[in-house]
């Protein structure tokens, strides 16, 4: 597990230990990520722009226990390639818990957190390979990338599924929410 820090503007009744379904999530991602016979015949793999897609629950009850399906009946799973570059802006996932496994190559996670409000950003690094898992509860920031020289592909799950993702940035040492993205809108 990955510690969870609150950004600097979170609400303070934001829970900063990860949810009951994080742990699920976790189990999912995990589960996924290590059957590349589900996963490999749906990734892509593009130059421009990381390439995402969403998992049909019905497909995953198949290739998952039946410990895990109320987990899933909640949750939202997706899976995201990676080429040498490409990556994400520093975001948290609003109000969702969430979970993500590294199926194939190497990603590298950047956390940016503030344990409380007017304390400076608090930064980590990770470099994640095949089978590492992260789990995490609301508002976790961080920032995943490809800084490797191969491909990678990870599963992400998401409980409740998303609804908004905010966008960070740390400036003279302190974390600042510089945009929202919400579902349906803007993906």
């Amino acid at each position: 597990m990955t510690a969870t820090l609150l950004p600097a503007d979170a609400s303070p009744h934001a829970s900063p230990e990860p949810s009951r379904s994080s742990s699920g999530n976790a189990a999912i991602a995990t589960t996924l990520a290590l059957r590349p016979e589900v996963w490999r015949p749906l990734v892509r793999f593009r130059e421009d722009t990381r390439w995402t897609g969403l998992l049909e629950p019905s497909l995953l009850r198949e290739v998952l226990g039946p410990s895990l399906h109320a987990d899933l009946a909640e949750a939202e799973v997706w899976l995201l390639s990676w080429v040498p570059g490409q990556g994400t802006a520093l975001h948290d996932h609003g109000p969702s818990a969430g979970a993500f496994a590294v199926a194939q190559g190497a990603l590298t996670e950047r956390v940016v957190g503030a344990v409380r409000r007017g304390r400076r950003a608090h930064e980590v690094s990770d470099e994640l390979g095949v089978g590492r898992v992260r789990y995490f509860g609301p508002r976790y920031v961080h920032q995943v990338r490809n800084v490797g020289a191969e491909a990678a592909v990870s599963v992400h799950v998401y409980a409740p599924r998303l609804s908004v993702m905010n966008t960070y940035r740390v400036e003279r040492g302190r974390l600042e929410r510089i945009g929202t993205e919400k579902a349906g809108v803007d993906w």
